[in-house]
């Protein structure tokens, strides 16, 4: 099956940032963006666009956690083929700190939100739209959504002007079949709409869950290099790269991105497939608890950890 219409969105500073709290150097993002150009992927989400004044702990963060237009502007003073973008929280960004896109460096703006705050994301997705920007949708947590919700969205969205609606798979818990079945649902409600995802590898399924999305006519693809992304992490930009057929991408650049950043990165910082993620990714559950585990002297006591999520009245704090 041919895969010539999926274009990469490279996460990898904006989801990766989740595991180092931002701290990537400029130098850093600088040859990633430089190696993703010349890989031919077609947009890097180079951070959030959040407004600093609406999160707590914002102080800590490094600058790609609430990019700042003229920060960007020396970062990258060149742009190439590879489109810039970043994220949008709904209920954490200040509209009116968005410059409109013929003074911005971003062309891509994504907006996140729970199922029940799609109305609120609709309206940004419209300021945004208005401001010349491409814009997509990314419903969270897809897997907890309740199916009336779901209908009720889809009439919404399909009014909507959003370029791009995402099929999320948060917590690393869906395989192929559901990623079918979410994809049918979507083209089905939103034929007017492109599509989107964004996978979690919990159970080593976020490679093999894009590749469906893909060859059932899912557009967007995201990835993020060496998978790096919050706990489990996602779909990894390299094996993309390599394996989508009839593209343009070429992976030795994203190899020489690996060798030198990634590679020394993963030394110091932990994500991907780990058992605790394994296990809140089989029972369909929010990373949170088992990223309390791995940051404690009990990292590796899974069979406890297991014990625990499915005995339901076994508290965590004993």
């Amino acid at each position: 099956m041919k895969t010539n219409h999926s274009k990469i969105v490279d996460c990898t500073i904006r989801d990766g940032g989740l595991v180092n709290n931002w701290d990537f150097s400029v130098d850093f993002v600088q040859k990633l963006y430089a190696g993703l150009n010349e890989a031919g992927v077609d947009y890097m989400e180079i951070g959030y666009k959040n407004s600093p004044k609406l999160l707590k702990g914002s102080e800590d963060a490094g600058p790609w956690r609430f990019l700042n237009d003229d920060f960007l502007r020396k970062v990258i003073p060149q742009k190439g083929n590879t489109k810039l973008s970043a994220l949008v929280d709904v209920g954490r960004v200040d509209e009116n700190d968005i410059l409109p896109r013929s003074e911005s460096m971003l062309d891509l703006i994504r907006v996140a939100c729970y199922s029940k705050d799609v109305d609120k994301a609709l309206q940004l997705v419209q300021t945004f739209h208005d401001r010349g920007y491409e814009t997509t949708l990314n419903i969270m947590a897809l897997s907890n959504v309740m199916e009336n919700e779901l209908l009720e969205a889809f009439e919404m969205i399909k009014e909507s002007s959003v370029d791009v609606v995402y099929i999320v798979d948060s917590y690393g818990s869906l395989d192929h079949n559901d990623v079918k079945y979410l994809v049918e649902k979507f083209k089905t409600h939103l034929p007017n709409k492109r599509l989107g995802v964004h996978t979690h590898n919990n159970m080593q399924l976020a490679f093999s869950n894009t590749l469906v999305a893909a060859e059932l006519g899912v557009e967007l693809l995201d990835a993020s290099v060496y998978g790096m992304g919050r706990a489990a992490g996602n779909c990894p930009t390299e094996l993309l790269v390599a394996h989508l057929k009839g593209t343009k991408y070429n992976l030795r650049p994203v190899l020489e991105v690996l060798e030198q950043l990634m590679v020394p990165l993963r030394e110091k910082e932990e994500w991907g497939y780990i058992l605790p993620y394994m296990i809140t990714g089989t029972l369909d559950e929010h990373p949170r608890s088992a990223m309390a585990l791995r940051s404690s002297e009990n990292k590796d006591k899974v069979v406890d950890f297991y014990d625990k999520l499915t005995t339901p009245e076994v508290n965590f704090d004993k």
